[in-house]
């Protein structure tokens, strides 16, 4: 039987919140020394970048001693470095913590703040704050939310227990609730569940629908609706028995009503321009149930988030809106 190799404790400590990048090198390779793989690897940083980190001593082992640019390659070693954090425009929404405990924090998300470090969003991720605010750098998450998703994302404390509430997720033993502002069509028979196959391609900014064994569950109730300026809007619970990406959102628009500021369904629009928090996605994760596996308690949280196009549709969509929690 193939022994798992043991991960070393990393040897830097976070920086903003972040942690550092951790590298294996492979197992077998053509590399004769640390940094030729490392300049394939990140390829997309430039020779110049990862020259300039050896040369600065940043590129460390699991001794914490700087590697050097000469090392020999030596399969399955770990390194350590800091990225490089992107200019990041802060999010200017609260990202309020509505329970803390020694196991679990569960936090209300604003709309535009990723969850987790991520491309172009590090540090002005609600990992990193909540590490800097509450002082908890094993802080890690459960599971994530859309960046443009408002509403509730629970984090794990101590990372021994991580696995434990991420198979909460997986075995889809957490009753998620979550709530949109949409169209309101007369001749849309609800509540109903909506059962489909949908596929999401690596770099492709739209998942889609194909015919097959349906892989996506979701319940769709209206809870309300009315005739204003906007003409006809509702307000929909969305139950989502299964977790695809973007799932709610396909569904909805293969309803005919897709989910107010929506940049992708039913249509790509352009590019948002970076520090632009107008007009969010009118998405909120409003609660989350499950029985705590460490602790056994039932656990019920609410967002008391509310959505900007449904407590003013106008001044939503004019981007003036700063109702409760942050405009959002």
């Amino acid at each position: 039987m193939r022994r798992k190799t043991r991960t070393p404790p990393s040897p830097l400590p976070q920086r903003h919140g972040v942690d550092p990048v951790r590298v294996r090198l492979p197992a077998a390779g053509a590399w004769a020394t640390v940094r030729e793989h490392l300049v394939e690897r990140l390829s997309g940083a430039g020779t110049g970048v990862v020259d300039g980190m050896f040369d600065a001593g940043l590129v460390v082992g699991a001794d914490g001693r700087s590697v050097p640019p000469d090392a020999p390659f030596v399969p399955g070693m770990f390194v350590w470095f800091h990225r490089e954090l992107p200019a990041e425009t802060p999010v200017p929404f609260p990202l309020e913590v509505v329970h803390r405990d020694e196991h679990i924090v569960v936090a209300d998300k604003p709309h535009f703040l990723a969850t987790t470090p991520r491309g172009a969003h590090v540090a002005e991720t609600a990992l990193a704050r909540l590490r800097r605010e509450l002082d908890l750098p094993a802080l890690t998450a459960a599971h994530r939310l859309d960046r443009l998703t408002a509403g509730l994302v629970l984090f794990t404390v101590r990372p021994e227990e991580r696995g434990a509430y991420q198979t909460l997720f997986r075995d889809r033993l957490v009753r998620k609730e979550y709530e949109a502002v949409a169209p309101y069509d007369s001749a849309l028979p609800l509540p109903r569940t909506v059962r489909s196959r949908i596929v999401k391609e690596r770099g492709v900014l739209t998942a889609r629908e194909v015919p097959g064994e349906p892989n996506a569950v979701s319940r769709v109730e209206l809870v309300e609706h009315r005739t204003d300026g906007a003409g006809p809007l509702a307000r929909y619970r969305l139950l989502p028995g299964t977790g695809q990406t973007h799932q709610l959102r396909v569904h909805m628009t293969a309803l005919g009503v897709p989910i107010l500021g929506d940049p992708l369904y039913p249509e790509v629009t352009g590019p948002v321009p970076a520090g632009d928090f107008r007009r969010p996605l009118q998405l909120l994760a409003r609660g989350l149930e499950f029985t705590d596996p460490v602790t056994g308690v039932e656990h019920r949280f609410r967002s008391g988030r509310v959505l900007a196009a449904w407590a003013s549709y106008d001044r939503w969509a004019a981007g003036t809106y700063d109702g409760p929690s942050g405009g959002q």
